[in-house]
């Protein structure tokens, strides 16, 4: 039987328990063959603390395959937490006679238990244990290959990887999105939920009004350069400082001058505002 393989990978330690369990386990002493073989006939007589025993000398092995499984949709604690209940059928079912080590054993009950735990909680309808397993083939092979062509790999380049046909990657690929509750914590520091982080489109942003206000500040402050027709008529054209925005016949009969008049008088202001000086402090609303 193939060997577990330790990988060494980052562990998200999602909170202070996870970092103090990690560290009760490692100081637990592994067993020799000849203890491992001894338990597991306690097992088989029904006692207890032999079956503790070798459950948690075996525990360290669990997080190492659990964090394979890290971001699927389940914290690490909970991956943990689910790998140990396979490692407890596995210490159930053990056959010291076959010749192998516990852990070889053990390990394909690990991961199934993970896998039905992340398809049972995380996806609204239930798959069965080989699909999660495929899907996770198909993301690993994908992250494979974009890591090796610095690029994102085509349908057929996944499909000759895996050595799998077209219509079973792409069946995989459609039941691969899971489900997230809005109410779910994604900052364990803050308490923050999903659904803190998704925009209200219907309230307007806290941002607008100080934005509104910063502009109207600085067009006054840039407006100082005219003289007070011009700045009467800019006004009036586009609607500043609370007027309603005319065109130039009206602002001709109210100024008694001519729709012509009026528009050299408001093409001139407008050059003088685009000069180099006082438009630098406009463009950061560019």
């Amino acid at each position: 039987m193939r060997q577990l393989k330790i990988e060494q990978s980052i562990t998200n330690r999602d909170s202070d328990s996870i970092e103090k369990y990690l560290y009760d386990i490692a100081r637990i002493d592994l067993l020799s063959v000849e203890e491992e073989i001894k338990l597991a006939q306690k097992v088989k007589k029904g006692d207890q603390s032999a079956l503790d025993r070798l459950v948690k000398a075996n525990l360290r092995f669990v997080v190492s395959v659990a964090k394979k499984y890290q971001n699927q949709g389940m914290r690490l604690s909970d991956l943990i937490a689910e790998g140990n209940l396979g490692l407890i059928k596995a210490a159930q079912r053990f056959d010291e006679t076959k010749g192998f080590k516990f852990i070889s054993f053990a390990v394909w009950w690990i991961r199934q238990s993970i896998m039905m735990a992340i398809a049972e909680q995380k996806r609204m309808v239930r798959l069965p244990a080989n699909q999660i397993g495929g899907i996770m083939k198909i993301n690993k092979a994908m992250s494979e290959l974009e890591q090796r062509l610095e690029r994102a790999p085509s349908m057929e380049e996944v499909c000759e990887f895996i050595e799998l046909p077209e219509e079973k990657v792409m069946d995989y690929l459609f039941h691969a999105p899971m489900t997230t509750s809005l109410d779910a914590v994604i900052a364990e520091e803050s308490g923050f939920t999903l659904a803190e982080t998704i925009e209200d489109t219907n309230v307007e942003k806290t941002d607008n009004t100080l934005i509104q206000s910063s502009v109207s500040v600085d067009i006054v402050r840039l407006m100082r350069r005219l003289p007070e027709r011009e700045k009467e008529i800019l006004s009036m054209f586009y609607g500043l400082g609370g007027n309603t925005a005319i065109g130039l016949d009206e602002i001709g009969c109210k100024m008694k001058l001519g729709k012509e008049r009026v528009r050299q008088i408001k093409d001139k202001a407008l050059k003088t505002l685009r000069s180099e000086k006082p438009k630098a402090y406009m463009m950061e609303y560019m």
